[in-house]
C-alpha cells in the first residue's frame, strides 16, 4: 500500500445486480475481494460506475457494510455521498462515517449548477460537518453541467483540514497542473480518467479512481510504479498496451461496456438500472474483441 492515505490505484466498483434488478450483495463481496487482491488499493462504493443515481438510500448502506467486511484492512473504502442537496450530502456522509469509511468522494452538484461560491460553501458545509472523515471532491463537468475550478479547490483545500484530494475528470491537463501549482504540490490528484492516468501523473497526479482496474489492475498499479520508479519507457509501454481497454469501456455510457466485459470474463454482475440500457450487439462484440487482443478472455 502506497504512503499515500488512499493509495495510487482505486477502484471505481460496479454494483451487480440480480435477474430481477436487486443488488446481488454476494457477488459484490467476491468482486471487491477480488479487486483489492488485484492491484486496487481501495475501492470507491456508489460512484459513477456503482450506478449511484439509481441506487436506494438504503442499498447504498448495506453495498458499503458488505464491501468493507469484504475488504477487512486488505484496502481502503471511498464511498460516494455526495448529492446536489448539500443537507442530504451531510446526511449521507454521517451516517456512512457510522458503518466505516475510509473517505467520502464529494461530486459537484449536479443539475443546478451553482456558483463557485456556491461550490465552495457546499464543498465547506459538508467538510465542517463531517470534520474526522477525509474528504474527496469529485469534478466531473461533463456529468455535472460545472466545472469546479482550480482557484476554487485549492481555496477548499487551504481552509479544511479533511479536504485533502481531488479526483479530476474534466479531461483537462492544463486544470490538474493549475491545481498542483496552487496547493504546492499537496493535494493528492486523482485522474478520472484510465486514459489520462500516466499523462496527469506528470503534471503532479498521484493515480487513478480507475473503471478499467476491474479487468487489469495489477497492469494499471505497475504503470504506476514504473512511473514514480522512475522507468518511463516501462510506464509508457504499459500505458500503450492498455490504450484499447481504456478505450472501449467508453464505447457507450459507463458501466454498461465494463458490465459487459465483466459478464464475458464469467463475472455475474448482471445488466444496469435504468434509466441506462443494456449494450447493444456492436458494442459488445467491440469489447469482446478487446478482451481478446489482450488476452483476457
Amino acid at each position: 500500500m502506497s504512503d499515500y492515505i488512499f493509495g495510487r490505484v482505486l477502484t471505481a466498483m460496479v454494483t451487480p445486480f440480480n435477474e430481477d434488478g436487486s443488488i446481488n450483495y454476494g457477488v459484490a463481496e467476491k468482486l471487491a475481494s477480488y479487486l483489492v487482491e488485484n492491484g486496487s488499493d481501495g475501492i470507491v462504493v456508489c460512484g459513477t460506475t456503482g450506478e449511484s443515481p439509481a441506487l436506494e438510500h438504503d442499498e447504498k448502506n448495506e453495498l458499503l457494510r458488505v464491501v468493507k467486511s469484504a475488504v477487512g484492512n486488505r484496502g481502503k473504502i471511498i464511498m460516494g455521498t455526495g448529492s446536489n442537496s448539500t443537507s442530504s450530502a451531510i446526511a449521507l456522509t454521517r451516517e456512512a462515517e457510522k458503518i466505516g469509511i475510509d473517505g467520502s468522494l464529494q461530486v459537484v452538484p449536479y443539475y443546478n449548477k451553482p456558483p463557485q461560491e456556491g461550490l465552495y460553501r457546499h464543498f465547506g458545509a459538508i467538510a465542517s460537518a463531517c470534520p474526522d472523515v477525509p474528504i474527496m471532491l469529485y469534478n466531473i463537468p461533463g456529468r455535472t453541467g460545472k466545472n469546479l475550478e482550480p482557484e476554487t479547490i485549492a481555496q477548499l483545500y487551504k481552509e479544511f483540514d479533511n479536504i485533502v484530494a481531488v479526483k479530476e475528470a474534466s479531461g483537462n491537463l492544463e486544470q490538474a497542473a493549475q491545481i498542483n501549482a496552487l496547493t504546492a504540490n499537496n493535494m493528492l490528484i486523482y485522474s478520472g480518467e484510465d486514459f489520462l492516468t500516466l499523462p496527469m501523473m506528470t503534471v503532479g497526479g498521484v493515480g487513478v479512481v480507475s473503471v478499467a482496474s476491474h479487468l487489469v489492475g495489477n497492469e494499471i498499479q505497475s504503470m504506476i510504479q514504473a512511473y514514480e520508479s522512475g522507468q518511463n519507457k516501462i510506464a509508457q509501454d504499459i500505458q500503450q498496451k492498455l490504450h484499447s481497454i481504456f478505450k472501449v469501456l467508453f464505447c457507450d455510457t459507463n458501466p454498461i461496456p465494463l458490465k459487459a466485459a465483466l459478464q464475458l470474463l464469467g463475472w455475474n454482475v448482471g445488466s444496469v438500472r435504468l434509466p441506462l440500457s443494456p449494450i447493444s450487439n456492436h458494442h459488445e462484440l467491440e469489447v469482446k474483441s478487446v478482451l481478446q487482443e489482450l488476452n483476457l478472455l
